[in-house]
């Protein structure tokens, strides 16, 4: 007996979402693939596939870009927070178990919307009481309901590819606020600057910035390599620059030379089995 007429919708719409599931997953594991390679992989017609790429880049899950989908960042598009959640994880880790020596309890810290500063949310109750604030999502969901933590909110409009509020009323909702540290990260590092794709985001890092009396930017070594369109904020202006253990030694010593408190930080047990 062939299924109800009200079923068979729900089973499509089950089978695209399953299908788009499987797309980002290639797609996030890859890097960046063909379109004409996504049709002969999941047996579906390149027309399908542009409408299901269409409906991820709207959720800024990925992007197409001359017949290819990709996941990567450019100098002009940043990739979304679950691609860049998995990249660099032993970096990551290290970097916020140093920024970690950098906050002391009953301070109020900002955290920014990057995947680095995530992995200091995990660590946080060791140094409660805390008061954060973050625009992030994925932060106050982390940290609602966290014993010793008093977490406020930062609104705007809200950004799928970094699941954060960015905007005016966010800029404007920093600008009312004091805290001691901000603990932010940055797409990309060039002349010794932080530098990021977007205007919003370089508006509310900034913001941030201001807001805080001591600033710290968490940077892995991939940084130094990347390139992005907007300029931050120079390095000389954080009160210290986190690096992993990986970054060449010729940034070090030429970013010390001009005075940055530059933290190297130690391999975490993950990078050494690496």
């Amino acid at each position: 007996m062939s299924a109800p007429a009200t079923e068979r919708p729900q089973s499509r719409q089950s089978r695209q979402q399953a299908r788009q599931r499987a797309i980002t997953e290639a797609v996030m594991a890859e890097g960046a693939v063909r379109i004409e390679q996504l049709a002969d992989r999941f047996h579906i017609s390149v027309m399908t596939v542009h409408r299901d790429l269409d409906e991820l880049e709207g959720r800024g899950l990925l992007r197409k870009d001359r017949g290819v989908a990709t996941a990567m960042s450019t100098a002009l598009v940043e990739s979304s927070d679950v691609y860049r959640s998995s990249r660099q994880l032993g970096e990551k880790e290290a970097l916020a178990r140093a920024a970690l020596e950098l906050i002391e309890p009953g301070q109020a810290i900002i955290l920014d919307d990057s995947t680095t500063t995530l992995h200091l949310v995990p660590l946080l109750h060791t140094k409660t009481p805390l008061t954060v604030i973050t625009n992030t999502l994925t932060i106050m969901d982390e940290l609602k309901g966290t014993r010793g933590i008093t977490l406020i909110s930062v609104g705007g409009q809200f950004y799928n590819w970094c699941s954060a509020f960015m905007g005016r009323m966010a800029v404007e909702a920093f600008a009312s606020l004091r805290a001691d540290v901000l603990v932010m990260s940055t797409s990309a590092i060039t002349d010794d600057i932080a530098f990021h794709q977007t205007l919003e985001t370089v508006d509310v890092k900034r913001a941030m910035f201001e807001s805080a009396s001591t600033r710290i930017l968490l940077a892995d070594h991939t940084k130094f390599d990347k390139r992005a369109l907007h300029a931050m904020l120079p390095l000389s202006d954080f009160d210290a620059v986190v690096v992993d253990a990986d970054t060449e030694r010729s940034h070090i010593d030429r970013l010390r030379k001009r005075g940055v408190n530059v933290v190297i930080a130690k391999k975490t047990p993950r990078e050494a089995r690496a």
